[in-house]
């Protein structure tokens, strides 16, 4: 990206004119360019996204869910992907060992937020690292499940520490994976493992160790019963999900249904905190990793009874 960015600032710069909404969009996000041809670059996709975002958004009763712009207005749909999901694959589905065995008799809704087994909405900046998120939020679950005690578990960890067991940073990774390596090392707090959004050399210090897990389980591939069941009767689980989207990258309230969207090209790993209905909807409700500005306060519901982008195609949670 940087050598794109050298080379589009050695030509000349010519005159631009830019529209006010531009100027005001960079200012509330903090945006700055390296020369006037990056810029014009960056205004470029903003000026599409912000057309596909008004154009969707006519028609968002039809579609049941609503756009809007957010900090991430530069980026078109491909860079975007490469920057914030991480999620590599779903072959490795299934190396939990363990299979969830549905218990049955379960309520109309759940909202584990309500009960205190989730931690505030995070940030994962510009690494791929979705997948650490998504497993320190399973974790703090099953650790408050245990304890009663509901701490912040350290993403830098994962990303920096679990590579021999599968994983690659800011790369890339799996939860399946960062269990794994818990279950081998523990895990450290975010207190003192604060995340940092980039890969660094493991710091990780036995003595910081504040949950474990002991192994985890795999609940059926496609089976969206069985992930209902799952988050009934033990918390938040790890899932996966195509975010390939430019819907999903704009992403506002509604009830998250695109047309488009593939049951097992996976690319970004979530929590899935909940389920109930949203206007006579069935849905999931799902944490995201990108910060509380994006979606509702970070979360967003997704349509239940379609495995609507592979939500239930490779779901786990840890054992404690």
């Amino acid at each position: 990206m940087k050598a794109i960015v050298a080379l589009m600032c050695l030509a000349v710069a010519s005159a631009v004119e830019y529209s006010a909404d531009w100027q005001e969009w960079k200012d509330l996000h903090g945006k700055t360019y390296e020369c006037e041809h990056e810029e014009l670059a960056r205004y470029t996709v903003y000026v599409a996204n912000k057309a596909y975002i008004e154009e969707h958004n006519k028609n968002a009763d039809a579609h049941g869910y609503t756009l809007k712009m957010n900090e991430f207005g530069d980026l078109d749909a491909t860079e975007f992907g490469r920057l914030f999901n991480g999620f590599k694959g779903v072959q490795a589905q299934g190396s939990c060992g363990a299979k969830y065995t549905p218990a049955g008799n379960i309520p109309d809704a759940v909202d584990w937020r309500t009960k205190g087994y989730v931690t505030p909405v995070k940030n994962q900046g510009q690494c791929g690292s979705c997948w650490a998120f998504s497993t320190t939020g399973s974790l703090e679950g099953q650790h408050f499940k245990q304890t009663g005690q509901l701490v912040s578990l350290s993403e830098q960890n994962l990303v920096d520490c679990s590579q021999k067991y599968g994983n690659h940073g800011c790369e890339g990774g799996l939860m399946d994976d960062g269990f794994a390596y818990i279950k081998d090392n523990g895990i450290d707090s975010e207190a003192s493992y604060p995340y940092r959004a980039h890969d660094e050399k493991c710091a990780f210090k036995p003595q910081n160790v504040v949950a474990n897990d002991t192994g985890c389980v795999d609940i059926k591939s496609k089976d969206e019963a069985g992930l209902t069941d799952a988050i009934a009767h033990i918390g938040p689980i790890s899932v996966a999900m195509d975010a390939s989207h430019s819907s999903f990258q704009f992403y506002s309230r509604g009830v998250y249904e695109p047309f488009f969207c593939s049951q097992t090209r996976l690319d970004h790993g979530v929590l899935a905190v909940g389920y109930g209905t949203d206007e006579g909807k069935d849905i999931f409700i799902v944490k995201n990793s990108w910060g509380t500005s994006w979606g509702m306060d970070g979360y967003f519901n997704l349509i239940r009874g379609k495995n609507k982008c592979g939500i239930s195609t490779a779901a786990s949670f840890p054992t404690v």
